[in-house]
């Protein structure tokens, strides 16, 4: 019984950890832009590109980064158990864009700045610049609650 792994293993087995961890994260950052997506007016893609929204690019900037952080912190928790981190991130990922949903329709309701309205706006809105850093904040603290 050989219980020694070659160099070769490690690194084909840390190379394919590496790309799945990479394509899961990669999936749930554009599941968080298609939330954005749907509580936007418009194609959000469109939106940003070709109408050059300020407020609709903050927005999705922000969520994307928020959920990056989620995802980096599930695969920082996940302790070298490629099946059980993959996962995790997976579970991780998908609430961190659920709290960040509830809190775009928190700020809608108790604040009231509706992100519909918003990017609408062709200028740079204060409330985009709020939203944006509460984005971030709300997947700093998700990602800090993963760890």
């Amino acid at each position: 019984m050989n219980t020694t792994t070659s160099i070769g293993d490690v690194l084909a087995h840390g190379a394919l950890a590496i790309l799945a961890y990479a394509i899961l994260g990669v999936l749930l950052l554009v599941a968080g832009f298609y939330v954005i997506d749907l509580a936007t007016p418009g194609r959000l893609s469109k939106v940003i590109r070709t109408d050059r929204n300020p407020n609709a690019t903050m927005l999705a900037a922000s969520s994307v980064a928020g959920v990056g952080l989620v995802v980096a912190a599930s695969i920082w928790s996940s302790g070298g158990a490629l099946q059980e981190g993959l996962l995790a991130t997976l579970v991780f990922g998908l609430v961190g864009i659920a709290v960040q949903t509830l809190g775009m329709v928190a700020f809608d309701k108790v604040a009231g700045i509706s992100v519909r309205e918003l990017v609408q706006e062709t200028t740079l809105q204060p409330a985009a610049v709020l939203l944006g850093v509460t984005h971030f904040f709300i997947g700093l603290i998700t990602a800090v609650a993963v760890i």
